[in-house]
């Protein structure tokens, strides 16, 4: 899952992004309103925390704007501001909730799971290839009821790949969608993770699921195809 956090503050913003990544999210982090706008559009996203007071733009304005783009990512606004008409300018503009500052970092977990959990229709929370699953509520890999334990991006890598079966992942798609914005695509990063993560799903199984595409990326191949 690939979040956008719009922060200001530096400080607050690396908190936040250290602990959203050790939750195993991917997150973009967009230090004014302007640079918020950019990457809302052009990054898919499955949820967006906006600081409302960003420089440049604020996020009433980045939030009205992305709505206006027909971009239906859930919103979090984050404010210092806690009087009734703040919130419902916030509300009406288009957001999903709503989070006072100063907050506990487990009241923003608990925020952020519940608007994922508002797409369960869209986004399910078991995923499942062959005899490999994967529990994203309780973080939980297994193949052939066996734990499989993987690292943070192994697992956003897996997750990955599980919502895209039979289907050919490019590098660039990798890039975009596990790694953040501004993740060099010419490294050898991806190749790494994806030869750890195929050692730990296939290996002592005789149908390996995650294959190489010859000149175009990976894909989670499925036996059934086979047949």
């Amino acid at each position: 899952m690939k979040i956008l956090l719009a922060e200001d503050d530096s400080r607050v913003a690396s908190f936040i992004k250290r602990g959203l990544t050790e939750e195993s999210y991917t997150v973009d982090v967009a230090p004014d309103g302007e640079k918020a706008v950019f990457l809302g559009q052009t990054q898919p996203y499955d949820l967006i925390i906006l600081d409302i007071m960003l420089p440049k733009r604020s996020g009433i304005e980045v939030l009205k704007i992305l709505r206006s783009e027909k971009i239906a990512s859930p919103v979090l606004l984050l404010t210092a501001k806690d009087k009734l008409e703040d919130k419902v300018a916030g509300l009406n503009a288009g957001a999903d909730d709503y989070l006072v500052k100063p907050f506990d970092f487990g009241e923003l977990l608990a925020r952020v799971r519940a608007l994922m959990r508002r797409r369960g229709d869209m986004t399910p929370t078991l995923l499942s290839a062959a005899d490999l699953e994967l529990d994203t509520l309780r973080r939980l890999a297994k193949r052939a009821g066996k734990e499989i334990i993987l690292t943070t991006r192994e697992y956003v890598l897996l997750e990955y790949f599980l919502r895209h079966p039979n289907q050919v992942v490019t590098r660039s798609m990798l890039a975009e969608n596990v790694w953040e914005h501004d993740f060099d695509t010419f490294s050898n990063v991806i190749d790494v993770h994806i030869a750890r993560l195929r050692r730990k799903i296939d290996d002592g199984f005789e149908f390996k699921l995650l294959k190489t595409v010859r000149g175009s990326g990976y894909m989670l191949d499925l036996p059934d195809d086979k047949e």
